[in-house]
């Protein structure tokens, strides 16, 4: 059942380049899928394999021996520089549905004031990777959001860097300079309205802490550099440089997901239909517990209960596509589309 599931995983390596496999799989069909993947990459990638230890079993929901189960991974973004711990700035949590192509991205914010689970006490969530590394964030993401965490993917931010250079640079939605000067801050200036951008703008752009926005712009940020990832990887061209790129990730990407199973999943990504990914940022506000103490991010309590029944819902089995909970922004959307639709049909009766 676990080998089954690991075939559909869409992890972070996924995410950066086996999604240009599934955008380009003619291309790779007359090349040839197993001239470019036997063995080599397989190899490549064994360093990858970090299983976690957890403190809590994940929850149980309603399964069935059928590929086609839903299943959940923690995507995380980590900050991290030279022999640091590092902290994870960046967590989605991902339900994955391979019966219906559907995905479910939960993005929380890094400043999120929560239970850290083995520490007994409230903070940051993100300070979870800093206390036990993915498998204290796993048991802490599943506490929160009262839903189970199957599996993790973790990439180092720093490992981009070089990757994006390899790429050519990628595409960023940047129109006035980013100035990074605060004097408690990494100094930096991101030139804005360029085509391209090479592996230190993109990383700085991940790593711009200045704007208004706070955590939420932060969050928002990440999102974006992950989707241009994205579609640089669909328009890829030059396959031989996978492995390349692998190797230039190296460290920097880590999961409990075992090798064999991520080429299983860029297979079945070959003869999969379009996926559809719909997107959801916790809402809340920020704020401090004390005068002068740390800054915070508060989950709105309405807005998290939502986020766990919808979670319940992309995780039954039993659950129908047109019965999918949608994020809020997705429904308002439809329910738009059904008013332009019912217009529409009222001007031609009239007509």
């Amino acid at each position: 059942m676990k080998k089954v599931r690991k075939a559909y995983i869409f992890g972070a390596v996924a995410i950066v380049l086996l999604t240009a496999a599934y955008m380009n799989r003619s291309v790779l069909a007359m090349a040839g899928f197993d001239w470019l993947f036997q063995g080599g990459v397989e190899e490549r990638l064994i360093d990858t394999y970090k299983p976690v230890d957890r403190q809590t079993q994940p929850t149980p929901v309603p399964v069935s021996d059928k590929k086609e189960d839903p299943f959940s991974v923690l995507l995380l973004g980590v900050d991290q520089r030279g022999n640091e711990t590092g902290r994870s700035d960046t967590m989605i949590y991902t339900v994955v549905r391979p019966s219906d192509g559907n995905m479910l991205l939960v993005s929380i914010p890094r400043d999120l004031y929560v239970e850290i689970v083995g520490e007994e006490y409230k903070d940051k969530i993100n300070h979870s990777y800093v206390f036990g590394g993915a498998g204290m964030t796993m048991d802490t993401v599943e506490k929160l959001l009262d839903a189970p965490v199957d599996h993790y993917a973790s990439i180092n931010f720093e490992g981009f860097r070089e990757a994006i250079d390899e790429m050519g640079g990628i595409s960023l939605p940047i129109e006035e300079d980013m100035v990074n000067d605060d004097p408690g801050h990494e100094h930096f200036v991101i030139k804005g309205g360029q085509e391209l951008y090479n592996g230190t703008d993109a990383l700085n752009f991940v790593r711009y802490r200045e704007d208004a926005g706070g955590d939420m712009s932060r969050t928002e940020r990440h999102q974006q550099f992950l989707h241009a990832m994205i579609e640089k990887a669909k328009k890829m061209g030059q396959w031989g440089k996978i492995p390349e790129l692998i190797d230039i990730m190296g460290d920097n990407f880590n999961t409990d997901i075992y090798p064999s199973s991520l080429i299983d999943m860029a297979q079945e990504l070959l003869q999969a239909d379009n996926r559809l990914m719909y997107s959801h940022t916790l809402l809340g506000r920020g704020g401090r517990l004390v005068q002068g103490g740390a800054w915070y991010y508060f989950a709105d309590e309405e807005d998290l209960a939502r986020v766990q029944t919808m979670i319940k819902n992309w995780l039954n089995a039993d659950t129908t596509e047109a019965s999918l909970i949608l994020p809020p922004k997705y429904e308002e959307l439809k329910e738009k589309e059904v008013e332009s639709l019912a217009s529409g049909s009222s001007a031609n009766e009239t007509e």
